[in-house]
């Protein structure tokens, strides 16, 4: 049975996943100024509820780009991973989820810093002919600068054309979980 202590934090734990599984569909659809009001909504809860995980947006966008980054981690973990996959999932993040340079950015040096130096760990063990993991680092940030286009689409052709000219092969664009 079930201790009303342990439902009540599995309730905490359900209603942070469906937070945070929100705002990433709401920040990739209106960008980091999105109302924390429809991430609310999307999840289907209360904004007490949301504030009580997240007091401001940019805790919530934080555990977004960390949910990004963990994915990212457990696609280049996998044994036979690829950085051609790897860098797919990083295209996906680049190209839906539109508050993901406006994030590292906010976030200060320190923790870009951070988050990049997981992205980089996350690369250097996978298996590559011509590139280093500089390059490949130099290579995502011009990229995601180069990412615009008003649907994910359009995007993505504009982030499969940067890596082409960049002479880098990515595999599917998908989120990678």
């Amino acid at each position: 049975m079930t201790s009303p202590a342990n439902r009540i934090r599995s309730d905490a734990v359900r209603n942070r996943d469906l937070l945070v599984a929100a705002a990433r569909e709401v920040l990739a659809e209106q960008g980091l100024d999105a109302p924390m009001s429809a991430v609310a909504k999307r999840a289907g809860v209360g904004q007490g509820t949301l504030y009580r995980h997240f007091p401001d947006r940019l805790t919530l966008a934080t555990a977004v780009l960390e949910e990004n980054i963990r994915d990212i981690e457990q696609v280049a973990a996998r044994p036979d991973a690829t950085l051609a996959e790897v860098l797919g999932v990083i295209t996906w993040q680049m190209i839906r989820s539109t508050a993901f340079v406006s994030i590292v950015r906010i976030g200060g040096e320190e923790s870009s810093q951070q988050l990049a130096d997981r992205v980089r760990t996350a690369i250097d063990g996978l298996p590559t002919e011509t590139h280093g993991t500089d390059d490949v680092m130099l290579a995502v940030a011009m990229v995601s600068g180069a990412v615009l286009g008003p649907t994910p689409e359009a995007r993505e052709a504009t982030a499969r054309r940067a890596w082409g000219l960049l002479g880098i092969e990515i595999g599917p664009v998908t989120p990678g979980v």
